[in-house]
C-alpha cells in the first residue's frame, strides 16, 4: 500500500515490454519532450493500456521511486541503436519493485492520458481512474507539493505561480479534463 501522503505520477506503460523492464531491471523511461513538469516524485503508478490484452485497461501496479537521471533512449534500449528517437533525451527513473494494488483501477471514463499527479490516499481508495483526480481544498496542498518539489532540484526550471492558477488550467495540467494536445495528452 502506498503511503497516504504520496506525491504519485501516475503514468502509461505503452507495452507489455515497458513492464518487464521496470520489474526486471527497475527503472521506467519518460521522453524529456513529454516529460510532466515535475518528476520527483514518491511513487510511479503504472497505467497498462488495452495493448496489453486482457490484463489491459487499468492501473494494476506501482512502484517506489528511487531516483531519476537523465539520457538518451539509445543508452536505455540498446537493442535499438537505430530508433527515430535515439538520440532524443529521456528521463531514466529509477524504481523499486512492482508492488500490485489491492484493487486495480480501471479506466471508467477516461481511455487516454499522458500523466497527472495524485496521491497515495486517493490511489489506495479509487477503483477509476477518475476517481484519482483531486478537485477540493486538497488540490492547493497538491498544488504546494509541487511547486516546493520543483524548487528543491535544479533539473527544473519551472516558474509555476505562487497561487494555483486557473482552475481549468489547473485541471488540464493535473490531467482532469480533456484537452486536445499534440503530445499524446488527454483525450476521453
Amino acid at each position: 500500500m502506498i503511503p497516504g501522503h504520496a506525491l504519485v505520477l501516475v503514468c502509461v506503460l505503452p507495452k507489455a515490454r515497458d513492464l518487464e523492464i521496470a520489474r526486471v531491471l527497475g527503472w521506467y523511461r519518460i521522453p524529456l519532450r513529454n516529460a510532466p513538469k515535475v518528476i520527483s516524485v514518491d511513487h510511479l503508478a503504472f497505467y497498462q493500456p488495452a495493448s496489453f490484452g486482457k490484463s489491459g485497461g487499468r492501473i494494476h501496479f506501482s512502484a517506489k521511486v528511487r531516483g531519476h537521471e537523465l539520457t538518451t533512449r539509445k543508452e536505455l534500449l540498446r537493442d535499438e541503436p537505430d530508433h527515430p528517437h535515439a538520440n532524443e533525451e529521456y528521463f531514466k527513473i529509477q524504481i523499486g519493485p512492482l508492488e500490485p494494488l489491492q484493487t486495480p483501477i480501471l479506466p471508467g471514463a477516461w481511455k487516454r492520458f499522458s500523466f497527472f499527479y495524485t496521491t497515495g490516499d486517493y490511489i489506495n481508495k479509487a477503483t477509476t481512474l477518475v476517481d484519482l483526480a483531486i478537485r477540493s481544498e486538497e488540490r492547493m496542498v497538491l498544488w504546494k507539493t509541487l511547486r516546493e518539489r520543483a524548487a528543491r532540484h535544479s533539473e527544473y526550471r519551472v516558474d509555476l505561480p505562487e497561487e494555483p492558477i486557473d482552475q481549468g488550467v489547473l485541471m488540464a495540467l493535473l490531467g482532469l479534463v480533456n484537452m486536445p494536445t499534440t503530445n499524446g495528452g488527454i483525450t476521453k
